[in-house]
């Protein structure tokens, strides 16, 4: 599903109000009518896409199709959270949007439905000529990105992510996972009010602001490696490491009890693989019947797994972000943040601190069952985009 929006014009400089950059707004998911205040908030500003980002709590169908009648010349993408990131930071029960003027933003949204059983050559074709259109007809919005939402519990990503990034060329990608809380039960996406499951959203975006998509995490690994020696791709699921069952050898790496596994363990002792010269985080979900672990991520049979050591996650954060601000502090950044970032903040009691430098940089977004940076399905990070008040 597509719908091409033009940009307009930008405000000339003796207009009165220059509009922000990118709106933002957030409500209650209990609210009546939530996307109703939303239109409320933004005004009469022309919006290119709009990007709501949904408390598990709301009726989520109820959301996308009030958003669909209130926001009809809008490109809308949608999907649920494992926690939102709001104008305090860390936040639950809320309704996030980012709106996307017109006068300073392009955008073509799709629909990939069935990405467990893809045709690639045919996506790629799509995508790329979505891709040329789109620049074609905004030549002067010499900015851009891609931006992913993906089901969370569709167990696709890393096979979707390979096979669009091809066709974007020099677009950068990053995205995020719909979630749900901590249930990791029922996750959904949306686009233009069509709600669905097994399916992704892919945006892309031209600008005439300067952008800077980005990838960050707090881990670095240590000297204690596993091999992973029986495992069942399809499912994500490791059934044995250095020939042992898998959690049990994972418990005595780590230094802790098999039978007290959970979490809050996954995330003080992820595991990452060595790709393309970096390290990239394969996070833990949970730990089966059978005693196998279920990872987040891709998962093959006679892959290395480094235990990896955090460093100080409110540290490693304000750095990043005063990295991203070295020239110019950004307008707003729309981060998708990991659920184990979350769940080990609230572990290590900095839940606050780390909110407080999300607000102070404007971080807004959600929380996710795992996060896209060009070809990569990764875990235990935060990827995003800054955008900046001024033209690249």
């Amino acid at each position: 599903m597509i719908k091409t929006v033009e940009a307009g014009q930008p405000a000339k400089a003796t207009d009165s109000v220059v509009p922000p950059v990118v709106l933002t707004g957030q409500v209650s998911w209990d609210t009546v009518s939530p996307i109703a205040y939303i239109r409320q908030k933004f005004g009469a500003e022309m919006l290119s896409f709009l990007a709501l980002f949904v408390s598990p709590k709301a009726d989520f169908a109820t959301i996308v199709a009030e958003a669909e009648t209130l926001f009809p010349d809008t490109n809308v993408a949608a999907c649920t959270t494992a926690g939102e990131i709001g104008a305090g930071g860390y936040d639950e029960g809320q309704i996030i949007a980012l709106g996307f003027p017109s006068s300073g933003f392009a955008t073509t949204s799709l629909m990939v439905e069935d990405i467990n059983d893809l045709a690639p050559i045919p996506l790629i074709d799509r995508i790329a000529m979505e891709r040329v259109k789109l620049q074609e007809r905004h030549p002067t919005m010499t900015s851009g990105f891609a931006f992913l939402l993906v089901d969370g519990l569709s167990r696709a990503e890393d096979g979707l992510t390979a096979t669009i990034s091809p066709a974007l060329r020099d677009m950068p990608m990053f995205g995020g996972s719909a979630g749900d809380g901590t249930n990791f039960e029922h996750t959904s996406v949306a686009l233009n009010g069509k709600v669905a499951q097994n399916a992704a959203i892919l945006t892309l975006v031209r600008s005439r602001y300067r952008t800077q998509v980005f990838s960050l995490d707090h881990l670095v690994p240590s000297d204690h490696q596993m091999v992973v020696t029986g495992a069942d791709p399809d499912r994500r699921i490791v059934k044995t490491i250095n020939a042992e069952p898998a959690a049990r050898e994972y418990a005595r790496i780590v230094g802790r009890d098999p039978e007290q596994l959970d979490r809050l363990t996954f995330a003080s002792h992820p595991v990452v693989v060595r790709i393309g010269g970096a390290h990239h985080v394969r996070a833990i979900q949970q730990v089966n019947s059978a005693g196998e672990l279920v990872f987040f991520s891709a998962i093959d049979e006679g892959m290395v797994l480094t235990v990896a050591a955090p460093q100080n996650m409110v540290e490693h954060l304000r750095n990043k972000m005063i990295g991203l601000s070295a020239n110019k502090k950004p307008s707003v950044i729309l981060g998708c943040d990991c659920i184990l970032r979350r769940i080990e903040a609230e572990q290590r009691q900095i839940t606050h601190a780390l909110s407080d430098v999300m607000s102070s940089y404007n971080v807004t977004g959600f929380s996710t069952y795992g996060e896209q940076i060009g070809a990569l399905h990764v875990n235990h990070t935060m990827t995003g985009v800054a955008i900046y008040d001024e033209e690249d």
